[in-house]
């Protein structure tokens, strides 16, 4: 967990399917006002994920359709907040060390996107500004979603977790009897602000 608060985010979302947990991150990232900015890069795999599982169509106005209606804030809390980034612009601001990113997620993370990452491959945004976060010791969490994993996947598992990386899979909790897909999935990203530093009011928390 970050010493200091976060302010400025970098969400990635790769060609794993769970486009869901990724909807309701944003929603929570969207109204929290501990969070001033969130670059967000989609990789062209997402876009399909997307469309196929939340009926998303196209790069237009993205952002809108991730968040859909109950996402929606009034324009001063959160006009501006949610930057999308072209994944083939690797001259973005978070390509650079010198941008002041705080922490990065990546959800869901593909192992495709696992392997570049853990090997260095960059040549991408997602990749780079997930390279950025591991040399200059930054928070990398990865949601990996795959099952069953071969050896490959479990050598970049180990790979990026030595480098610096948070391995989170996308496992969702079931003890608090979700009543919906919705339910889970944020509780499943209230779950991985909470690892950030960023407790949301209305996480399930386990009292034994």
């Amino acid at each position: 967990m970050p010493a200091t608060a976060l302010q400025n985010l970098t969400v990635a979302t790769t060609g794993a399917s769970g486009a869901i947990f990724l909807r309701h991150l944003l929603r929570l990232l969207a109204r929290d006002e501990r969070v001033t900015t969130v670059n967000f890069i989609a990789s062209d795999s997402a876009l399909r994920v997307m469309a196929e599982e939340l009926s998303i169509r196209g790069r237009s106005n993205l952002v809108a359709q991730l968040l859909g209606e109950s996402g929606q804030r009034p324009a001063a809390k959160t006009a501006g907040k949610i930057q999308q980034q072209a994944n083939a612009d690797i001259g973005a601001n978070v390509a650079s060390g010198s941008y002041p990113t705080d922490a990065m997620v990546v959800l869901p993370c593909s192992m495709g996107s696992l392997a570049r990452i853990a090997n260095g491959v960059a040549s991408h945004l997602l990749e780079r500004a997930a390279d950025v976060c591991l040399k200059e010791k930054r928070p990398l969490v990865l949601c990996v979603r795959e099952t069953p994993l071969n050896k490959i996947h479990i050598r970049n598992l180990y790979r990026a977790a030595d480098a610096g990386a948070t391995i989170f899979p996308l496992i969702p909790a079931y003890y608090f009897l979700p009543a919906s897909l919705d339910e889970l999935a944020q509780e499943f990203a209230n779950r991985v602000l909470a690892h950030l530093g960023l407790p949301q009011p209305e996480a399930f928390r386990w009292k034994g």
